[in-house]
């Protein structure tokens, strides 16, 4: 199959091949017909299987072959990150197909708001909104959304983790109740379950590459108590032939402390945390992409945040709270078909925490030897393991409700 078969309008088409797409993912080649079709769709698929063309191709598509005088769309995303990355995709997709949007987002200065205000009072095809933000411009009037025709949320799990829940029903209860709507979530917990019983109409169903990292990386593990993680992270990033690093940690004070530290050593590294002016986190972003900035270190935000090809390392500084983290962690490397290095540090405290880990991928991580100044670690001994076929959330009793496991393919990783 190619994306010629999907019969797009050709200046859709020739968005596609300027930005080198050639064959679509499992993701695409299932969701687009659907979209296609006007069906509403839930869609449990990760970071890296090319969920964002799944849908946006189709609704531009739609949009093509349309009036273009009202806003038509609604993407909702849980960053400020994630909507500029998917206002990105739609540019360059839509370039020689004349459709607009517009990325709207809070922090920044007032003018920053007012130029989203004008941009949606002039009119704009698609809208890609934070929930906060949309809600503040909703009450100032400043935006319509009665002749929305396509409502999508991206990464509906972490925005309701993220408290957005009833800011998504009060901008639905805006919306036309004749529209098609799209669902996109990294996992598929029973509040989502409940929210899509709630917000769409006889979906159909996909699930793609769940719960597995890609096979390009390579997992290792050290056991460590606190006191040496400062050592052998500066070990590694000093010794290692890494590009180009991403560090996370599990509280943003850790992640300040942790860069300062690094800079010390003399290590190029800058801290990513909600703490930022919205002007500091773009322009450390354009200078991790750049390459002129190594490291960046940062809390879960950025694993679902950043969109950045060619990481050869990320290392857990500290074993993520849920499993499913571990993943999305992770999945920043390896991305493409390409190969990548994943560490994760794991103290005494953590060791049960991360034999969840093991069972969610269903194997052992190699333990790597602690370099022999740093002196022996703490052995590997969790207190309780968690048991084959057992729930994989935070709560270790919910079950997977999905069923079906595809080896994604990442020839188009947007």
């Amino acid at each position: 199959m190619t994306f010629s078969d999907f019969n797009f309008d050709p200046q859709l088409l020739e968005g596609l091949q300027s930005m080198g797409y050639v064959k679509p993912t499992p993701i695409q080649s299932q969701a687009i017909p659907l979209i296609l079709d006007h069906k509403d769709l839930i869609a449990c698929a990760q970071t890296g299987t090319g969920k964002t063309a799944s849908y946006l191709l189709p609704v531009l598509q739609h949009i093509s072959i349309s009036e273009k005088k009202y806003t038509k769309a609604l993407i909702l995303a849980p960053t400020r990150e994630l909507a500029q990355q998917i206002d990105q995709q739609v540019e360059g997709l839509a370039y020689f197909a004349g459709i607009s949007s517009i990325a709207v987002y809070g922090g920044g200065d007032g003018m920053i708001y007012e130029q989203q205000r004008r941009a949606m009072m002039d009119g704009v095809d698609i809208v890609i909104a934070t929930p906060g933000r949309l809600i503040a411009h909703l009450a100032s009037g400043a935006i319509k959304l009665s002749h929305v025709q396509y409502l999508v949320l991206d990464e509906a799990d972490r925005m309701l983790d993220m408290g957005f829940y009833e800011d998504i029903i009060k901008i639905i209860s805006n919306l036309p109740k004749e529209r098609q709507t799209l669902l996109f979530s990294a996992t598929m917990p029973p509040k989502i379950r409940t929210l899509a019983n709630t917000i769409l109409k006889d979906p159909e169903q996909i699930n793609i590459a769940i719960s597995q990292p890609a096979s390009g990386i390579s997992q290792q593990v050290y056991m460590v108590y606190d006191n040496q993680k400062i050592k052998l992270i500066s070990s590694i990033l000093k010794e290692g032939d890494y590009k180009s690093v991403l560090i996370f940690c599990s509280r943003k004070e850790t992640v300040k402390d942790l860069n300062r530290t690094l800079r010390k050593e003399g290590i190029k590294s800058e801290a990513f945390h909600s703490d930022l002016e919205q002007e500091q986190r773009e322009t450390v972003l354009r200078a991790f992409k750049s390459r002129s900035l190594p490291v960046i270190i940062g809390t879960d935000v950025l694993s679902r945040g950043i969109d950045v090809e060619g990481i050869s390392l990320v290392i857990n500084f500290d074993v993520p709270p849920d499993p499913e983290d571990y993943i999305h962690r992770i999945g920043r490397t390896a991305r493409a078909e390409t190969t990548g290095t994943a560490i994760t540090f794991v103290n005494e405290k953590d060791q049960r925490r991360f034999s969840f880990i093991e069972n969610l991928i269903g194997r052992e991580i190699p333990r790597i030897s602690l370099p022999a100044e740093l002196g022996e670690g703490p052995a590997y001994n969790p207190a309780v393991k968690r048991p084959s076929g057992s729930g994989n959330r935070r709560n270790g009793n919910k079950k997977k409700v999905w069923v079906k496991r595809n080896k994604p393919q990442q020839n188009n990783p947007k």
